[in-house]
């Protein structure tokens, strides 16, 4: 698997963030809007194999073939940039600042929408041929999922929407988890098989991700989903992105950086004997 130990990933953690704030806006755009499409193509595959087999499970072990794809051709995910970039910011890498670190969010956030939303309605076409016939089931169930993780927890009001930020940040948690767990190895293999985990974990546990939810919720509208636009933005898309944004920096980003980049062995280390320390003079 030719496993790379973590002080080394994390410095290409590091280096990968500050490689994506120096990103020209054409090459952003573009790694974004591929990879929105292509997670958008594995959350339509996954919900088809869940609604002709009655098996959740299986669509979600087959779901990560999406993002180990895009990872692979070196596309871009909101989820990952979240817990990349501020990173290169935390180390004072030179020239990265809080104005290129949000732009780099903003052009993701761009990219990834238009992504995922061409292929929701590529998807709203076949399911429905052209909208001249009603969805089939994968089409209906599309719809179903708009209207109960919107309108779902708009019913529990200020409950509910805790919820809907709890399931974001469990799920970024475990997306860039998937993302770091791909730079512990230096070969293919290793890198799908430490990916594929985390990517598993969270489509089966029904958290929320604020990119596969810009491909279920327009083509759930698109397919006749109980639900409005205003809906998905207040009660999905904004606090699911918030929440990824949380997820992924505080648990996953920070975390790493603290205990391997930055870490507090010195704070640890007994003092030195007083005999060996030098005068006062000598270190100013």
């Amino acid at each position: 698997m030719s496993y790379v130990n973590p002080p080394e990933f994390v410095t290409k953690m590091i280096d990968a963030g500050e490689n994506k704030a120096f990103m020209s806006t054409r090459d952003t755009v573009i790694r974004a809007y591929m990879a929105g499409a292509i997670l958008a193509l594995a959350a339509a595959f996954a919900v088809t194999i869940t609604v002709q087999t009655g098996n959740p499970l299986l669509g979600a072990v087959l779901f990560p073939v999406g993002f180990c794809m895009l990872y692979l051709l070196g596309f871009d995910l909101l989820t990952g940039v979240f817990t990349l970039v501020p990173l290169a910011l935390l180390d004072k890498r030179r020239g990265v600042t809080v104005r290129s670190m949000l732009r780099n969010w903003s052009l993701v956030f761009v990219g990834n929408f238009a992504g995922a939303f061409t292929v929701a309605v590529m998807m709203a076409v076949i399911l429905t041929y052209g909208f001249t016939v009603d969805p089939n089931e994968v089409g209906q169930r599309l719809g179903e999922i708009g209207s109960s993780r919107t309108v779902g927890y708009a019913e529990h009001g200020a409950a509910g929407m805790l919820t809907l930020f709890i399931r974001g940040v469990l799920c970024n948690w475990m997306v860039s988890t998937g993302v770091v767990a791909a730079m512990m190895s230096t070969s293919v293999s290793g890198k799908v098989i430490a990916m594929w985990m985390p990517i598993m974990l969270f489509f089966y546990m029904g958290f929320e991700h604020s990119i596969v939810n810009m491909f279920l919720f327009p083509s759930g509208l698109m397919l006749g989903g109980d639900f409005s636009v205003a809906d998905y933005l207040i009660w999905n898309e904004i606090p699911t992105v918030i929440g990824n944004l949380v997820g992924g920096l505080a648990f996953v980003g920070l975390t790493l950086y603290a205990t391997h980049a930055r870490t507090g062995s010195d704070w640890n280390r007994p003092a030195a004997p007083e005999e060996f320390k030098l005068p006062a003079e000598a270190n100013a």
